[in-house]
C-alpha cells in the first residue's frame, strides 16, 4: 500500500471521500480513520479492525462547532473543550439523534453515546476540513490487541488499508476519556491529563 506525506493531504481526503480506509499519527497513538458520513466506510473499518460490532468508534472533529453538530455538550464538556482541546482528551458525550443515524452508534449498540476528540495535529486539521466531515479515529489495532507502534506493523497487520500517512506519534499514550453525559463527572480511562487537571477546571471555572 502508498505510503502518503504531508504534503499529499488532497490525496489522502479523497480516499477517506470514496469511502477508504487509511491510517494515521495522532498526538497519542497510531490510529485509523474513515469518514462519518458513509455507512460503506464505517462497515469497511469495523471489518478492518475486527471490531465487535457493540462498540462504537471515537469521532475525531476539526472544532467545537463540529463537535456540537454531532453531540450534544453541556456545561461540564464545554469547560473541558475550552480547557484541554484539541489535546489528548476524549469526552464521552450523548450523540444527536440526527447524527449519522445509520449505525445507531454501531450495529446492535442501542446507546447514544458518543466519544469526541477535536484533531490535535495541523496535518489532522488539514484532513478533516478538505474531507468535509469528521472522521471515526480508533487505535491502529485488531481489537483486544496491542496497538501498531511503527508504519510497518501497520502494514504487517493491516494489509488492506487504502493509504498510510507518514508521521511519528508524540505522546504514545492514549488519551484521557471523560464521561461528561451526566453531571457527575466519570475518569473512564486514564491518560496524560489527569483527574486533579479535569477537576481544577470544573472547580475554578
Amino acid at each position: 500500500m502508498k505510503r502518503y506525506n504531508e504534503n499529499e493531504i488532497n490525496e489522502l481526503a479523497n480516499i477517506l471521500k470514496n469511502d477508504g480506509v487509511i491510517s494515521v499519527p495522532t498526538d497519542t497513538v497510531y490510529g485509523l480513520c474513515a469518514r462519518v458520513n458513509s455507512l460503506k466506510a464505517y462497515e469497511k473499518l469495523v471489518a478492518i479492525k475486527n471490531r465487535p460490532s457493540n462498540k462504537s468508534f471515537p469521532v475525531m472533529c476539526l472544532n467545537e462547532k463540529q463537535i456540537k453538530n454531532i453531540a450534544i455538550v453541556n456545561e461540564n464538556a464545554e469547560k473541558l473543550i475550552h480547557a484541554f482541546m484539541p489535546g489528548p482528551i476524549t469526552l464521552v458525550l450523548k450523540k444527536r439523534p440526527e447524527a449519522f443515524s445509520y449505525i445507531n452508534n454501531a450495529g446492535l449498540r442501542t446507546s447514544n453515546e458518543l466519544a469526541v476528540r477535536m484533531a490535535p495535529l495541523k496535518v489532522l486539521e488539514d484532513l478533516i476540513q478538505k474531507t468535509e466531515s469528521p472522521i471515526f479515529l480508533t487505535s491502529a489495532n485488531i481489537s483486544g490487541e496491542s496497538t501498531c507502534n511503527s508504519l510497518d506493523e501497520i502494514e504487517k497487520v493491516f494489509p488492506n488499508l487504502d493509504g498510510i500517512l507518514e508521521g511519528d506519534v508524540l505522546l504514545g499514550e492514549s488519551s484521557t476519556i471523560i464521561y461528561c453525559i451526566s453531571d457527575e463527572i466519570k475518569i473512564q480511562r486514564q491518560g496524560p491529563i489527569s483527574i486533579e487537571e479535569i477537576m481544577k477546571v470544573l472547580k475554578n471555572s
